[in-house]
């Protein structure tokens, strides 16, 4: 099975090992292309945007942003962690500077504020109840918070935050999945959910 990892910038290589370990898992042989150009989407079963810098991935995906925008909101199973989870958002804003006019997919119900726990020194991790997936060890690097849910995506994660507040830590959409936090870091359970999805088992 032929998957993706949006290889622009952010960590690739965890995505990587974590689609690795989820066909390992499931018994499944499992390519994993580094996707760099548009023409890679073509016969993907599924893809993860990874977390890094969320402009950055925008501006350096900008010449086939569409073209990614067709493939997740049509179907493409796809787990866009942190960064990523900015990109699919409809509603973008930052935590210090507000509205930012970043380029984005915009294809999942789902507001997301950059930055929302502080700096790169207010990360942390903790562990959170996630539903399907149970309790996951989740990993906040600079993180964004999703804000607001509506339409057809849904919350499937929450957390408390002595500066953010109450906020939604994972959605989904579909075959669509956003989290604020790094499950590629503790754990191959939301790319082996991906995995399934694309064999129709879930």
């Amino acid at each position: 099975m032929k998957v993706g990892v949006l290889a622009l910038q952010g960590d690739v290589e965890e995505h990587e090992q974590a689609f690795r370990k989820a066909g390992e898992e499931l018994g499944v042989g499992v390519d994993v292309v580094k996707v760099k150009e548009g023409r890679q989407l073509g016969d993907l079963k599924a893809l993860a945007i990874p977390g890094g810098e969320s402009t950055a991935i925008g501006l350096l995906a900008r010449r086939y942003l569409e073209k990614l925008r067709d493939a997740v909101a049509g179907g493409l199973p796809t787990l866009g962690t942190c960064a990523g989870a900015i990109l699919m958002a409809k509603e973008v804003r930052d935590s210090a500077v507000g509205e930012t006019g970043q380029p984005i997919l915009g294809v999942m119900d789902i507001a997301v504020v950059r930055n929302a726990f502080g700096r790169q020194r207010d990360s942390f991790e903790l562990d959170v109840e996630v539903e399907r997936f149970g309790t996951l060890r989740a990993v906040f690097i600079r993180a964004p918070a999703i804000v607001r849910v509506w339409g057809g995506a849904r919350p499937i994660a929450r957390l408390k935050h002595p500066r953010a507040g109450e906020v939604v830590a994972a959605a989904q959409e579909d075959s669509m999945l956003a989290t604020a936090f790094h499950p590629e870091l503790t754990t191959a359970a939301m790319h082996k959910y991906l995995l399934e999805l694309a064999r129709g088992r879930a």
